[in-house]
């Protein structure tokens, strides 16, 4: 869980194609949302007077902060894409592979009105592994980051969690609800999995910005009512999979299971392909004559509108082998670009649209494709999932 290539796309082959701890571990106080929890009356388990506020989320337990963090640490781009939503996108100072991850936010933004992210300059945390030595020059009000997958990371011990805890600012993350894996030891008694939108509205408090959390999670909730009324019965649904596809094989990935890396395919509830495959690590390895076995109707590819990723190159490789050419998803034209499984509220919107035409476009509307570097396509008014400009005025801090 620590950057594998079938979690993260390594570097190498991208380059080819003032807050402290109140209590530690997960406190009875903090419940689901919308739920009062911790030592106040607000939701959430956060508290808020004229100079502080609190909020709590396992596994780092109620973390106070002093006031609003103007300064934010983030690894995955969830979080850099939860800060834009909130309107602090400014604060963000760090993010995974900067050029990928920040043109691939921007081709979701690049549709809303005065919205976007300035990667440019930003430091890659990962780039040599996490550095604490980064970490302490940033000094960062918080560190939208798991401590549990820290300590993971080559060279991060118990003390030097906690050190960087003390002396520079807090942890505030949870990368295993991603997947529900199991988090390392240490870190499994009382941790706790939230959907995406329940971690946004953590991350919402810390920044002071429920109203606007609030108001984005109305369009949230009406996105997914829209699509349970327009889903087909499920023997009428397409069999489907989603890949990332590299040298020959195909990391393969599971559909419907539990977590926010799948918070853009689960509500479309397509048939998986393989279902039944019980792979140890939360994805299968499969290569072109297996993927032409089971022969899914349509197959997504994870990264397709990212550098290094982009999809018309990506099917050039496949067509150029003789199974991969006999892909009814490639001789039918349903071979198409997702987006990234670490997806923040912004980008979540954007991808239940763009997978629900994928798999449904009777129902939703036909997907115009995605073009290399463009931003995501326009799609005509009465076929949009959601409302452009709304989005962009809430974001925006109009609600």
């Amino acid at each position: 869980m620590s950057g594998t290539p079938a979690e993260i796309p390594t570097r190498r082959e991208y380059v080819k194609g003032g807050a402290a701890l109140v209590g530690g571990g997960l406190l009875a106080g903090c419940t689901s949302d919308g739920s009062n929890g911790g030592s106040g009356d607000a939701p959430n388990g956060t508290t808020a007077n004229a100079d502080s506020h609190s909020v709590t989320m396992a596994p780092m337990g109620t973390v106070e902060f002093e006031d609003v963090p103007e300064s934010v640490f983030t690894i995955f781009p969830q979080y850099a894409d939860m800060a834009v939503a909130l309107g602090h996108g400014d604060a963000v100072n760090s993010i995974y592979v900067p050029e990928m991850s920040g043109k691939t936010m921007n081709t979701y933004y690049d549709r809303l009105d005065g919205v976007s992210f300035e990667w440019k300059g930003l430091p890659d945390p990962l780039k040599n592994g996490l550095n604490r030595e980064l970490l302490y020059k940033l000094d960062s009000d918080v560190h939208l980051v798991d401590p549990a997958y820290v300590s993971t990371q080559n060279g991060w011990s118990k003390s030097d969690i906690e050190d960087v805890r003390n002396n520079v600012g807090p942890w505030f993350g949870n990368f295993y609800s991603g997947t529900h894996d199991k988090p390392p030891e240490g870190y499994r008694k009382g941790y706790r999995y939230y959907g995406l939108w329940e971690m946004f509205e953590k991350v919402a408090a810390v920044f002071r910005e429920q109203e606007r959390a609030r108001a984005l999670a109305e369009i949230h909730a009406n996105v997914l009512s829209t699509i349970e009324q327009k889903l087909p019965p499920k023997n009428e649904r397409p069999t489907a999979v989603r890949v990332t596809y590299n040298d020959g094989s195909f990391y393969t990935y599971h559909l419907n299971k539990p977590g926010y890396w799948l918070a853009d395919t689960r509500p479309l509830g397509a048939i998986d392909a393989f279902a039944e495959k019980d792979w140890p690590n939360l994805w299968g390895t499969v290569d072109l004559e297996t993927m032409l076995d089971a022969d899914p109707d349509v197959i997504l590819h994870l990264w397709g509108i990212s550098p290094g990723y982009y999809i018309d190159e990506i099917q050039k490789k496949i067509e150029s082998h003789p199974a991969g050419r006999k892909l009814s998803a490639i001789r039918n034209d349903r071979f198409y670009a997702a987006g990234m499984r670490y997806q923040g509220p912004i980008m979540n919107l954007f991808q239940l649209e763009m997978t629900a035409k994928q798999l449904y476009p009777e129902r939703f509307g036909e997907w115009p494709g995605y073009v290399t570097g463009e931003p995501y396509p326009e799609i005509p008014a009465d076929e949009q999932l959601f409302d452009r400009q709304k989005l962009a005025n809430v974001i925006g801090g109009k609600f």
